[in-house]
């Protein structure tokens, strides 16, 4: 057996690798690299004389990665792709407005809206409570036996003269009812028919007999005048009939928007509007039937139309006109006898702080 040279061993630690160097046999020298697995690998040659021998590494070269050319297109290609048709599609777009309604449908068949909130369907107000209110108020008026039931303007007229004569009683039963009671102003209508309701006979009648005749209605001094220019007006302007339009019938002397919308609805039988007098505007105050106080009833009708579904119009003057006659008084209205006690804001106003009065001893 040949003897062996000892071999000596000598570490070379740089940045990136450990390197080995062993003396062997003769000159050579090999040199072994490990290589720390966090650096890139790196080559480290013999440091002997001789180049014979060299290490057992691998050379891992990287090459950039070479740029993109850009496509050249030619002219007849260009020209090509410009008139292909584009590959986009157009999307139309279709909208259902009934499709969120829908969703949004209760089990009584109404949409599902926060009372006293916006309308998000239709962008509009509503007032809280209505459907209960109005439901409780026709229960309350089934009877139908306020004044204004047995003696209002649609029931003054005669039925049995021409359509001419029987709207000019609707017109002149309305300009006598305003700040009237229902009684005086029925007790003044009986008077006219009985001296002669038609236009020639009022023209010839002196003021001061016109006068004893509607006496005593609120203001009637001023009525005989408006009567009298009226009464002219139609005989000269409508061949004795009245006019057929809101637009019109507000010209004439003592006839407001109230009266106009409900002497369309009952002499001419077209709904224009809701009648809106002291009742009405007072009612629907109390209830919060608009979005904020109003300070007459022509603001208090145009609230209220606003919102109101159109086919309640044509009830809501008698309807409200009789519950403001008979429960909901403008002094002490009867709160504990009415059925919109709980959901009426004006009722829980009304009634706090209420104390009995006390009985009256007796000796």
């Amino acid at each position: 057996m040949k003897h062996m040279p000892t071999c000596s061993y000598v570490f070379w630690r740089t940045k990136t690798a450990v390197i080995v160097i062993s003396a062997m046999k003769g000159n050579a020298r090999l040199a072994k690299v490990v290589v720390s697995p966090y650096f890139s690998q790196r080559v480290t040659r013999s440091s002997a004389a001789s180049a014979s021998h060299t290490a057992d590494t691998t050379i891992v070269k990287r090459e950039k990665p070479k740029p993109e050319q850009p496509e050249v297109v030619s002219a007849a290609k260009s020209r090509k792709l410009s008139e292909a048709p584009s590959q986009r599609k157009h999307v139309s777009i279709k909208y259902e407005d009934n499709a969120t309604r829908t969703e949004l449908e209760c089990d009584n068949g109404e949409a599902d809206i926060m009372p006293g909130s916006v309308d998000l369907m239709n962008n509009q107000w509503e007032a809280p409570n209505w459907r209960e209110h109005l439901m409780n108020i026709s229960e309350m008026r089934k009877k139908r036996d306020a004044p204004v039931d047995l003696m209002g303007c649609d029931k003054l007229q005669d039925d049995q003269a021409e359509p001419e004569v029987r709207r000019y009683h609707v017109l002149v039963s309305l300009m006598l009812s305003s700040q009237t009671k229902d009684q005086v102003t029925a007790a003044a209508m009986g008077k006219l028919r009985a001296h002669g309701l038609e236009v020639p006979n009022i023209l010839r009648t002196a003021d001061k007999k016109l006068g004893e005749l509607i006496y005593p209605v609120g203001f009637w001094k001023k009525k005989v005048v408006y009567i009298k220019e009226t009464t002219k007006i139609l005989r000269d302007a409508y061949n004795c009939d009245i006019p057929p339009t809101v637009k019109e019938l507000v010209k004439l002397p003592g006839v407001g928007p109230k009266m106009a919308h409900i002497i369309m609805d009952v002499a001419w039988g077209q709904l224009t509007g809701i009648g809106v007098d002291t009742h009405v505007h007072r009612i629907c105050n109390r209830l919060q039937w608009v979005p904020k106080p109003t300070k007459n009833p022509e603001d208090t009708r145009k609230a209220v139309e606003a919102w109101l579904p159109r086919d309640k119009w044509r009830e809501m003057n008698i309807l409200m006109v009789g519950f403001g006659q008979q429960t909901c008084l403008p002094i002490g209205p009867r709160c504990n006898d009415c059925l919109n006690q709980t959901i009426c804001p004006h009722s829980k106003t009304a009634t706090k702080g209420h104390k009995p009065q006390k009985k009256a001893k007796t000796t």
